[in-house]
C-alpha cells in the first residue's frame, strides 16, 4: 500500500489506539480510489480544500469518527461514519448526492496489532483482505470516480435486410450477375418446398428427378446459350428451364437392364 506509510508517519502522534490505525488504512483506500478528504464533522468548515491527508482533529472522538470526502471529478461527496461497537468498527458511508449507503463491519483485531502502534511495518496484518473488504463493501457499491469510463463497444454491423420485419409476401432481391440458382434441391426431402412458400426462397418443386435429387450437379446456365441448340440470351437469367435432349457427354442415364419386365430377358429391350 504505497502512500499509507507516509500518511501513517504524519499521523503517528494522533494514532493512539488500534481503531485510529484502522481508520488510517480506510482513509488511504478511499484516496487510492479517487476520493479526497474535505474535513472532519458533518458540516463544512471555512476554507476547505480536498486533500490526501487526514484533517486536524480527525481522531478527537474515539467512539465515532466522522469524515467527509469528495471525488476528484467532483461528481460524488461522501459522508463517512466509523462507529466503534465493542471490538468492531462499523463503517457507514453515504453518497450525499444519490443517497446511496454502504456498510461494512470490521473486527479491529483482524487487521491491527495493538502492541505495535508505533511501528508501521508491524501494526497492520491481513492488509490484502482489508483492501478487498473495503473495495467490495464501499468502493464498488458507491462507484470509483478515479476509473475512466470505458467506451462502449461499437455496435456490430448488421445485414440491412436483417433489421426488416419478415414479410412472406415481399419479393426477395434478384441474384447478382454471374450467379445462377441451383436448378435442383440438394436435400432429397425438399421436394414441394417452393409450392409451400413460393416467395420465401425455398427450393424444391413438385418434380423429383431421381438422378439429381440429393446430389448437386454443375449443370448448364441456359441464359449463356447452348452451342448448337440455344443462342445466348434465349432464356432469361434465373428463369425455369426444362432441358431437352442430352446436354453433354457423361450425363448418367438409366440402364435398361436395371428394371426389366418380370421373366423377360432380352438384351435389345
Amino acid at each position: 500500500m504505497a502512500g499509507l506509510e507516509p500518511l501513517f508517519a504524519l499521523s503517528r502522534g494522533a494514532v493512539r489506539c488500534p481503531q485510529d490505525a484502522l481508520l488510517c488504512a480506510l482513509h488511504w483506500e478511499l484516496v487510492r480510489h479517487g476520493y479526497r478528504c474535505l474535513g472532519a464533522g458533518e458540516q463544512p468548515g471555512p476554507d476547505e480544500r480536498k486533500s490526501e491527508l487526514l484533517p486536524a482533529g480527525w481522531e478527537a472522538n474515539k467512539e465515532v469518527y466522522t469524515l467527509r470526502y469528495k471525488s476528484v471529478d467532483d461528481a460524488r461527496e461522501l459522508l463517512l461514519k466509523a462507529i466503534m461497537v465493542e471490538d468492531s468498527m462499523i463503517l457507514n458511508v453515504m453518497d450525499r448526492g444519490s443517497q446511496k449507503v454502504a456498510d461494512v463491519t470490521l473486527a479491529v483485531a483482524d487487521y491491527i496489532n495493538p502492541e505495535h502502534l508505533d511501528d508501521f511495518h508491524k501494526v497492520y496484518k491481513n492488509i490484502e483482505e482489508l483492501r478487498t473488504r473495503i473495495a467490495s463493501g464501499i468502493i464498488a457499491p458507491l462507484g470509483a470516480p478515479a476509473e475512466k469510463a470505458k467506451k462502449e463497444p461499437e455496435a456490430e454491423k448488421k445485414d440491412p435486410d436483417s433489421s426488416r420485419d419478415y414479410d412472406p409476401l415481399r419479393i426477395p432481391p434478384r441474384q447478382p450477375a454471374g450467379t445462377r440458382p441451383q436448378p435442383y434441391p440438394v436435400n432429397p426431402f425438399a421436394a414441394g418446398g417452393e409450392d409451400l412458400d413460393p416467395f420465401g426462397g425455398r427450393s424444391g418443386g413438385m418434380i423429383v428427378d431421381p438422378l439429381r435429387s440429393g446430389f448437386p450437379q454443375p449443370g448448364i446456365d441456359p441464359s449463356a446459350g447452348i452451342p448448337g441448340r440455344l443462342p445466348r440470351g434465349a432464356v432469361p437469367p434465373g428463369a425455369r428451364f426444362d432441358p431437352f435432349g442430352p446436354l453433354g457427354a457423361g450425363r448418367s442415364g438409366p440402364d435398361p437392364d436395371h428394371l426389366p419386365p418380370p421373366g423377360y430377358d432380352d438384351m435389345f429391350m
